[in-house]
C-alpha cells in the first residue's frame, strides 16, 4: 500500500493505528514538550527501557541516515560513515530535509519518523547497545509524549514501513570509548 509523496505527515493517532494494526501493544505516557537529552532525564518521569537519542544525518551524495542510539552515546560522528558506507563523513541534515522526509520537527525525531518516509529515502541504523534493551522508548512523533515499544516490536513496525533497520555498534568517541565521563 504506496501512499503519494504529497501524503500529510501522520499525526500521534495515525501512528498508534498503525501500530494497533500491526498487533503492538505500546505504553505511552504524556509530558511537557522535551528538545534536548537533559530536558527528557529532568521531565519525564522514571519510564523503564532504553531511552533513545536520534541523529538525522546525511553523506555528500544526498544518503540520509537516522541513526537512534542511547540516549547518553556520544556518537564519534566523524568514523560514523566508515562502517554505514556514507559517501562521506556524514553531516546534520536540515530541519527543512528532516520535516520533508520523516514528518518531524527538531526536537521531535524518532525511531518512529520512517512511517513518513514513503520514498524510502533513509535508511534506519539501531544501535546494538540500544537493542540490549528488551523495550526502548521514542517520541510518538511528537515531543510531548514518551512511547514505550518492544525491542522486537519496533524492528517489526521499521520492516513493516518498508526500512530495513541496519543494527550495528555505532562507534562512541574516544572519552566515551575509554570511559572517561565527559
Amino acid at each position: 500500500m504506496t501512499e503519494p509523496l504529497t501524503a500529510a505527515p501522520l499525526t500521534s493517532a495515525d501512528l498508534f493505528a498503525r501500530l494497533a494494526a500491526l498487533g503492538i501493544v505500546t505504553r505511552t505516557v504524556e509530558h511537557p514538550p522535551l528538545y534536548t537529552v537533559e530536558d527528557s532525564q529532568a521531565l519525564r518521569g522514571d519510564i523503564a527501557g532504553g531511552h533513545t537519542k536520534n541523529l538525522f544525518l546525511k553523506d555528500k551524495k544526498g544518503n540520509l541516515f537516522l541513526v537512534v542510539v542511547e540516549e547518553e552515546a556520544r556518537v564519534d560522528l566523524k568514523s560514523l560513515h566508515g562502517p554505514l558506507g556514507a559517501a562521506s563523513r556524514l553531516s546534520f541534515g536540515s530541519a527543512e530535509l528532516l520535516e520533508e522526509v520523516l514528518g518531524v520537527k527538531p526536537g521531535a525525531v524518532t525511531a518512529f519518523g520512517p512511517v513518513n518516509d514513503t520514498a524510502g529515502r533513509v535508511t534506519v541504523v539501531l544501535d546494538a547497545a540500544l537493542m540490549e534493551h528488551a523495550e526502548i522508548n521514542c517520541h510518538p512523533l511528537i515531543n510531548t509524549a514518551t512511547t514505550t515499544i518492544a525491542r522486537d516490536d519496533l524492528v517489526r513496525f521499521l520492516r513493516a514501513t518498508g526500512h530495513e533497520p541496519i543494527i550495528l555498534a555505532v562507534p562512541r568517541r574516544a572519552e566515551e570509548a575509554e570511559g572517561d565521563p565527559a
